[in-house]
């Protein structure tokens, strides 16, 4: 789920030290100093898309161990209307735990769900470069 600055700003990854912009602007040339409406484009253009496992849930703060009251999206339908998906990237440790319990019996047999190092700036075990390169690996190839 997003973060404050995200949910205040209605834009994924607003808060200005998460590595997700900075990655897509390596990888894509989607960076955080581009308009948001650019970098949805951008985005799209590459066939790439930012969804939340969570349509909505209870959390104080920012942090995903304080959430609860998860309310899923709705990926049966999701799936459904998008059957080409072949990669689902999953940021983090809590977004793949999140996919595991609602969204995986729905995933199309053709397709693999990755578990991605967290952007988050509050996941720190990994370096900027280590981050964009599995991120690279993963959306790349």
């Amino acid at each position: 789920m997003p973060g404050i600055a995200s949910l205040e700003a209605n834009q994924y990854y607003a808060h200005p030290r998460n590595a997700f912009w900075r990655i897509m602007g390596e990888l894509f040339g989607a960076g955080i100093e581009l308009p948001y409406a650019e970098r949805q484009r951008i985005l799209k253009s590459r066939r790439i898309a930012v969804w939340d496992v969570l349509q909505f849930c209870k959390r104080e703060g920012s942090l995903d161990s304080n959430i609860k009251d998860e309310v899923p999206n709705d990926f049966a339908t999701f799936f459904a209307a998008h059957p080409h998906i072949r990669r689902v990237g999953l940021n983090g440790g809590k977004a793949t735990k999140s996919f595991e319990t609602y969204a995986r019996p729905h995933l199309p047999p053709s397709a693999v769900a990755l578990t991605l190092p967290s952007t988050s700036p509050a996941h720190a075990a990994k370096t900027f470069e280590q981050k964009c390169a599995e991120w690279k690996a993963a959306l790349i190839g």
